[in-house]
């Protein structure tokens, strides 16, 4: 079996004595090459690349922006082609892809589970989400999600590690914000009147929708890989809405309902839509403004080694 494996050298858990440790270990099962990402989008152009020279296997390393530009590469000609298998090895430092594939958040576990899949020929095929051109693996938004990932991205620029505590900050600086110039948003679902006064869209390909370190947060706990996409909306960023919101989505049990809530599971595809350009994120990477957004799911859409 040949066998790519792209490595993130800036994700917040990969070092180099670490990669070395898992290139050894996958190199005693696969005939093996190892590239390392150097820009924005270079884990795209390698797994696109591994396509077109019919490797078998190629395994992300890094965090689940890294998961998602390698998966966009393996699926820029489309879903229906014969494309490699994807092997994921977390070095992230939420890395909700693996946690929702009940895949070990340790690197070197990961790597065990990851030679014990190829080994036994173990593997399952999931279901993505599209939107804007890009492929997403676990979730999507619109307004106050992608305004955070924003704000993150500007102080990992200035050289702050990403860490829940800086997420943590800069949700609140950004929910201080979007409770003065919230967005009015139209969602409009098939076979639904639409919702034309949610003030944020979360769309959700499986559950749980992000980790607060080891703890889910789950907002559409009836998504899931096997099925549609989950949408979850708010109408009202009041702090009493939101205080609420927060404590539901963060138990074991979740079920968020409020009257100021839209929740969905299953939805083949649906459109968001704003008078204004709003932040959209895909799988924690920021794509840009944005004020008409359909969004896909795509059953099936990729193989993984789990």
């Amino acid at each position: 079996m040949r066998a790519l494996l792209v490595v993130n050298p800036e994700a917040t858990s990969t070092t180099p004595a670490g990669r070395d440790v898992i290139a050894h270990a996958l190199a005693s099962d696969v005939k093996l090459e190892v590239a390392e990402t150097g820009h924005r989008g270079h884990g795209s152009a390698l797994a696109a690349r591994a396509v077109t020279d019919h490797v078998d296997l190629v395994i992300a390393h890094g965090g689940d922006g890294t998961i998602n530009e390698v998966v966009n590469g393996l699926l820029a000609g489309g879903p229906d082609r014969d494309v490699p298998m994807l092997g994921v090895v977390p070095g992230g430092s939420a890395n909700v892809f693996a946690g929702a594939l009940g895949l070990p958040r340790d690197p070197l576990e990961a790597t065990h589970r990851l030679l014990r899949a190829i080994e036994c020929g173990r593997s399952r095929r999931v279901g993505l989400g599209r939107a804007a051109g890009r492929w997403f693996t676990f979730n999507a938004g619109l307004g106050w999600d992608a305004d955070v990932v924003a704000r993150v991205e500007r102080l990992r620029a200035r050289g702050r590690e990403a860490s829940p505590l800086l997420y943590a900050r800069a949700a609140l600086t950004s929910y201080a914000h979007q409770r003065r110039h919230a967005p009015q948003l139209t969602i409009e679902i098939p076979g639904m009147k639409p919702v034309e006064d949610a003030r944020l869209a979360f769309v959700a390909n499986t559950d749980p929708w992000t980790y607060l370190r080891s703890r889910p947060v789950r907002i559409t706990p009836g998504t899931s890989f096997d099925g549609g996409l989950g949408l979850y909306a708010l109408r009202s960023l009041r702090l009493s809405t939101v205080l609420r919101q927060v404590t539901q989505v963060l138990r074991t049990e979740a079920n968020p309902r409020s009257g100021n809530v839209v929740r969905l599971d299953d939805v083949d595809h649906l459109r968001v839509l704003s008078d204004e350009p709003v932040p959209l994120q895909v799988d924690g990477d920021l794509v840009g403004d944005r004020t008409d957004v359909t969004f896909v799911s795509v059953p099936g859409a990729l193989r993984v080694a789990v």
